[in-house]
């Protein structure tokens, strides 16, 4: 059996969004800068899948920017608030995607700007009173970037706590709400954020395009130059087709929201009861009631003959997950979420992440590859 277990790194092609693409791929090529009918034609349904995105988060169609995705997203907020906005101090958290935390660390370096990190307990919360302590106690102009949900161990930030907080002290805000856009309701009228970052492969779409929600009250200049494309804000021929696909996957996935979200929510909660009942030893990370990144679930495997290659094992019998992000998958480090909410030495976290298309089959059999390697483990945790 193959499994696919590694939808917070990315999601397969919705069928119909290929079909979609694919059918203009024939069709429609177009520049859309260029004044002939064909130009014309297809800067129109750049236009279009702008207005479908837009109204996904209760946006103005001004207030979207096509970009290459969420590192792309996250960079520009980040870059572009320090340069344009006269930002002078950043304030986020020690488990932000790397996207974020090496952009803040890059200025404050190369800008000079004074960068804070607010605490996060060990389930990976904010702390709202740090953070209000950082914001009341400097007269810096400040950025506060935090992510809506965290990509490896699912615990949400609340968000329009924190945007009342940014207003209060006239800060500004920017959530990376990559792995939550289509999987949540968002509307950027009801919490007061000046950025806001989507990827379409986390929702169905294809990869290599997202957006970046600017507030219509906070222009910048262009991050990258060389021509006039999306409204002077991002230079570049834009990726015309994965536009197009990403508004009809967000279209979807709002679409079929709670559907998904109950399918996913069944099956992740069917393999947590598996391990526990099954796999001696584990324990997950983040929060597990209330509100959290139901498509994400963090274990924490103990040790054992076969836990420092974990992964490699669930590879061999055709099961997909990561260790964290995938973009640092790359790295012997291991995780520096975790390594920030803590685990017991010796032991391993996996990410098991879900898409309405995983099954309790899967579960099963992957429960079933997993207690056979850890058959002769104490149950100790």
């Amino acid at each position: 059996m193959k499994v696919y277990f590694d939808n917070a790194a990315t999601t397969p092609l919705d069928k119909r969004v290929w079909e979609v693409m694919s059918e203009q791929l024939k069709m429609l090529y177009g520049n859309p800068s260029s004044i002939h009918h064909l130009g014309r034609t297809s800067r129109s349904e750049i236009e279009k899948a702008r207005k479908s995105v837009a109204e996904s988060i209760g946006a103005g169609t001004g207030e979207i920017f096509f970009t290459s995705g969420g590192t792309e997203s996250n960079n520009t907020a980040l870059c572009c608030a320090v340069r344009d906005l006269a930002v002078t101090r950043i304030i986020t958290s020690p488990i932000e995607h790397h996207c974020v935390l090496h952009t803040a660390e890059k200025l404050a370096i190369r800008n000079k700007i004074e960068l804070e990190l607010v605490k996060v307990n060990p389930l990976g919360e904010i702390d709202l009173g740090h953070l209000e302590e950082l914001l009341k106690n400097s007269e810096e102009k400040t950025l506060v970037s935090i992510m809506h949900a965290n990509n490896e161990i699912g615990t949400m930030a609340d968000i329009k706590t924190i945007g009342d907080l940014c207003k209060e002290y006239n800060a500004l805000f920017h959530t990376d709400s990559i792995q939550t856009i289509g999987h949540f309701p968002i509307d950027v009228n009801e919490v007061n954020v000046h950025f806001l970052s989507g990827s379409a492969h986390k929702f169905h779409g294809p990869k290599g395009v997202g957006f970046l929600y600017i507030n219509a009250d906070h222009l910048i200049k262009p991050f990258i130059s060389g021509g006039g494309q999306e409204r002077n804000v991002r230079g570049g021929t834009e990726n015309l087709h994965g536009i197009i696909g990403q508004a009809k996957a967000l279209q979807l996935a709002i679409e079929e929201m709670e559907e998904r979200k109950q399918k996913i929510t069944e099956v992740r909660n069917y393999l947590k009861q598996q391990l526990l009942k099954k796999v001696p030893g584990v324990c997950f990370h983040g929060i597990q009631e209330g509100e959290f990144l139901y498509t994400v679930l963090s274990v924490s495997f103990p040790p054992g003959p076969k836990t420092e290659l974990l992964l490699l094992a669930l590879d061999i019998e055709g099961i997909c997950a990561s260790g964290g992000s995938a973009c640092s998958s790359g790295s012997d480090k291991g995780s520096h979420v975790i390594q920030c909410v803590g685990d017991k030495e010796g032991r391993k976290t996996i990410r098991f992440s879900f898409s309405h298309y995983n099954t309790k089959d899967e579960v099963d059999y992957t429960v079933e590859k997993l207690a056979a390697m850890f058959e002769n483990v104490p149950h100790t945790v």
